[in-house]
């Protein structure tokens, strides 16, 4: 692994597009730390070797939109987040009558300003597609955000060809997932302006550490899955041993190759 180093713009192909790297969280343990440049904070330190993190810790409680403020402040004009759904809205109300639960969150997180690149919505293995229900959240969604709209479904009803159409209609991207809990969830899909890969550790979710051969494929996967003008974001989930900061690094490292 390389030392830290200036994050660029994008890492893209020649076209447009940008692929934006990064971790679930930004937590850098010791061992990595040479990683990354000088900062006053982990999220500063973060965002001089990365252009993107995942916010999942406001799936789990509120934050104050001054928090989100400030660490909109702290990281450079290029840097986005994509900021994680709270559970209320997607595992407690599993998306029915959640709109007013969504404008509270959306008030909190726009403290970000326009480094809120994207929203992640993350649904419970157990909700099954129900089309009034998930075209009129979607719908309610897209009324109140035009940004980068990203959902990892783990029912298996989310992957039959119907639920295209609800994807396209609202720009919705369907997050590749490694593992995938179901068969079609490791590839993305729905809107092809933005492709969204979420890797959470695999075989031991959270915990496992991907090796070369695994991070050459997933490479190779983005570039041939690359919008022509867009973005992808690829996030590293495999956090609890430490991984997703140096598999994200490495992986950094072949695309930009």
């Amino acid at each position: 692994m390389r030392p830290a180093r200036p994050v660029s713009r994008s890492m893209a192909s020649a076209s447009t597009s940008i692929v934006r790297i990064g971790t679930a969280g930004w937590s850098i343990a010791s061992a990595h730390r040479d990683l990354f440049g000088p900062g006053a904070s982990l999220l500063e330190r973060h965002a001089t070797r990365f252009d993107a993190a995942e916010i999942n810790s406001s799936f789990y409680r509120p934050h104050r939109r001054g928090t989100y403020a400030r660490w909109a402040d702290t990281v450079p004009a290029h840097f986005r987040f994509s900021a994680k759904l709270p559970r209320t809205i997607t595992h407690e109300h599993r998306l029915r009558g959640a709109l007013p639960l969504l404008d509270d969150f959306l008030a909190q997180a726009g403290g970000l300003g326009d480094r809120l690149g994207c929203l992640l919505v993350q649904l419970p293995p157990s909700l099954a597609f129900d089309a009034r229900v998930a075209g009129t959240f979607f719908a309610g969604l897209r009324r109140r955000w035009d940004g980068g709209v990203a959902c990892e479904p783990r029912h298996a009803s989310w992957f039959a060809s119907r639920v295209d159409a609800l994807w396209q209609r609202h720009a919705v991207a369907r997050v590749a997932a490694d593992p995938a809990p179901v068969p079609g969830a490791g590839e993305p899909g729905g809107h092809a302006g933005l492709r969204y890969w979420r890797w959470h550790g695999s075989p031991r979710i959270y915990y496992s550490d991907y090796d070369a051969a695994a991070l050459g494929a997933l490479a190779a996967r983005v570039r041939a899955g690359l919008p022509p003008r867009g973005e992808a974001w690829v996030i590293f989930d495999n956090t609890a041993h430490g991984h997703a900061t140096p598999n994200a690094s490495d992986f950094q490292d072949l695309v930009r190759a």
